[in-house]
C-alpha cells in the first residue's frame, strides 16, 4: 500500500511538472508586451490546483518548473530563479487565502466561496507574481521602467485568467471520483460540440465581422446549460473550452472584442473569460445545492427522522409497487408486520432516550436484515414493517424469526422482545389493505399468544392451520 501510494504521489508529481512547463510555453506564445509576460498563463492555475490538491509539499516541483520555463524563454538564470520564486509563491499564497477562508478544496461546492476564491486566489495572489516578476525583469534589463505598468497589467490579468480559467476544472476532477456519464453520451456529446462550433462562430471568423456585436450572447445557453445539466466538472470544463477558443480568436484578430488598440482587446477578453467562468460556476454550485436540497428533502419526506428505516408513506408506495409487479410476473411477496413489545413500560421505567434505543435496535436488526430489494419500514410508535420480494411464507416466518430471536439475544439492557405477523401476496389478500389486516391478525395473535415469552412463529401469524416452522437456514422463495 506504502508503494502504491508513493507510485501515486511520483505520478502525480511528474504531471504537475510536465503540465506546468507545456502550459507555460503554449500561454508565453500569447506574450503581448514582453516576452515573459502573456494574455492568459495557465501555470498559475496548474500551481494552484497542486497546491490545493496535493498539498504545500509540491512547491520544490512548481519552483523547478518555473525556473525551466523561464529559463528556456527569456533572461538569465538570476531573472528566472526569482520569476520562478514569485510564481511559486503566488500559487502558495492563493492555496492559504482559499483554504484559510473558502474551504479549500470544497471551495467550488458554494457560490460565496467562488466569489472569495476570485477575489483572494485569482486577484489578490496574483499581485505577488506580477509584482516580483516585472521587478525582476526591470532590474535586470529585460524590461523597460517605462513599460512597468504595462507589463504589470498584462502579468497580473494574465496570470488571474489562468487561476479563474484553469484551476478550477484541475481541482474538480481531482478531489473528486471520476464517475462515468450514466445517461446517454449524446447530450454531453451535443452540448461540448455546439460549444465548439458556437465559439468558432463567435471569436473564430465563422460568423461575418460586420455581425460579431451581438453572438456573443449565443455563448450564454450552452454554458446554463453545462451549469443546470451537468456537475460542476462539466461547466467548469467548459467554460475553459470556450475560454481557449475566444482567446485563440482574440488573438488572430476574430471576435467582438477587436479594437484598434490591441491592450484594449486583451483587456476586454480577459474580463470576459474572467467574469465568464465566475459567473457559470457560481450557477453550477447553486445548481449543486438545489439538488442536495431536493435530496435531502426526498429522503426526508420517504424516511423515519429516528431509526431511518422507510417510514409509513413509503411503505405504502413500495407496497403498491409490489403489488402491481406481482401481477405483472404472478410472484409472490411477504408482508412482515412487528411490534416492540412493551415499549410503554421501558419509557416509562428508563425513560424516553432508552425507548428510542430500544427502537433503534429493532431498527438495525431489520435493516441487517433486508436484502437489497426489500423494504424495511417503521410506521410509527413500535410498529414496524417489511416487504420481502418474491417471498413465500416458510421463508418470511424464518426471517420474522429471527429478527425477534436476534432482539431477545442481544446483550445490551434492557432486554427487547418483539411480536411478528407474516402474510403473503395474493394468497392472503389480493389488495393491500386486506395484506396488512391479514398481516396485523398474525401479529396481534402472537402477542396475545406469546407476551414476555420467546417467540415461536406459527401459522396463526397469517391466518392458517398450523405448520411447521423452518429453521433459521430457510431460503427464500
Amino acid at each position: 500500500m506504502f508503494q502504491s501510494r508513493s507510485f501515486k504521489t511520483l505520478a502525480a508529481v511528474v504531471a504537475v511538472a510536465a503540465a506546468y512547463v507545456v502550459g507555460g510555453k503554449l500561454g508565453l506564445r500569447l506574450a503581448n508586451v514582453n516576452p515573459s509576460a502573456t494574455v492568459v498563463w495557465p501555470p498559475a492555475g496548474i500551481a494552484l490546483a497542486a497546491f490545493l490538491v496535493i498539498g504545500y509539499r509540491v512547491w520544490p516541483v512548481i519552483l523547478v518548473a518555473a525556473f525551466m520555463v523561464n529559463l528556456t524563454t527569456a533572461g538569465n538564470a538570476a531573472t528566472s530563479l526569482g520569476i520562478a520564486t514569485g510564481n511559486t509563491l503566488e500559487a502558495a499564497v492563493g492555496a492559504y487565502l482559499v483554504n484559510r477562508f473558502a474551504h479549500g478544496g470544497e471551495v467550488f461546492d458554494r457560490e460565496e466561496n467562488i466569489f472569495r476564491f476570485a477575489i483572494l486566489a485569482g486577484m489578490s495572489s496574483t499581485v505577488v507574481s506580477a509584482t516580483i516578476g516585472v521587478t525582476c525583469l526591470a532590474l535586470s534589463g529585460f524590461a523597460d521602467w517605462s513599460q512597468y505598468g504595462a507589463i504589470w497589467s498584462e502579468w497580473w490579468m494574465g496570470d488571474m485568467i489562468g487561476i479563474l480559467v484553469v484551476a478550477p476544472p484541475l481541482v474538480l476532477w481531482s478531489t473528486r471520483p471520476v464517475r462515468l456519464w450514466t445517461g446517454r453520451i449524446s447530450e454531453p456529446a451535443v452540448l461540448f460540440l455546439g460549444l465548439m462550433l458556437i465559439g468558432l462562430g463567435v471569436f473564430g471568423g465563422l460568423i461575418p465581422s460586420t455581425a460579431t456585436d451581438y453572438p456573443l450572447f449565443l455563448c450564454i445557453p450552452f454554458l446554463l446549460w453545462a451549469a443546470f445539466r451537468f456537475t460542476q466538472r462539466q461547466a467548469a470544463t467548459a467554460t475553459m473550452l470556450l475560454s481557449g477558443i475566444a482567446i485563440w480568436g482574440t488573438l488572430y484578430g476574430f471576435g467582438p472584442f477587436i479594437r484598434q488598440s490591441p491592450h484594449q482587446s486583451i483587456l476586454l477578453l480577459q474580463a470576459f473569460t474572467g467574469l465568464m467562468s465566475v459567473m457559470t460556476l457560481a450557477v453550477a454550485a447553486l445548481v449543486k445545492q438545489h439538488r442536495q436540497v431536493e435530496e435531502d428533502l426526498r429522503r426526508l419526506a420517504v424516511s423515519d427522522s429516528l431509526t431511518g428505516l422507510a417510514n409509513h408513506r413509503r411503505f405504502i408506495e413500495v407496497l403498491d409497487e409490489e403489488v402491481q409487479r406481482s401481477q405483472r410476473t404472478n410472484r409472490p411477496f411477504a408482508v412482515v408486520m412487528l411490534d416492540l413489545d412493551d415499549l410503554k413500560s421501558i419509557n416509562d421505567r428508563h425513560g424516553h432516550l432508552v425507548g428510542n434505543r430500544a427502537l433503534c435496535r429493532l431498527a438495525e436488526i431489520l435493516r441487517a436484515s433486508c436484502r437489497s430489494i426489500d423494504t424495511a419500514a417503521r410506521f410509527g410508535g413500535d410498529e414496524f414493517g417489511m416487504i420481502l420480494v418474491e417471498t413465500e411464507t416458510q421463508a418470511a416466518r424464518g426471517v420474522a424469526q429471527r429478527v425477534c430471536e436476534q432482539l431477545a439475544v442481544e446483550a445490551e439492557v434492557p432486554s427487547l422482545s418483539a411480536s411478528a405477523g407474516v402474510a403473503v401476496y395474493p394468497r392472503d389478500g389480493e389488495g393491500v389493505d386486506r395484506l396488512l389486516q391479514a398481516a396485523d391478525r398474525g401479529l396481534y395473535e402472537m402477542k396475545n399468544s406469546n407476551r414476555g415469552g420467546t417467540l415461536v412463529v406459527r401459522a396463526a401469524l397469517a391466518g392458517h392451520a398450523p405448520s411447521v416452522h423452518p429453521s433459521p437456514d430457510s431460503i427464500r422463495g
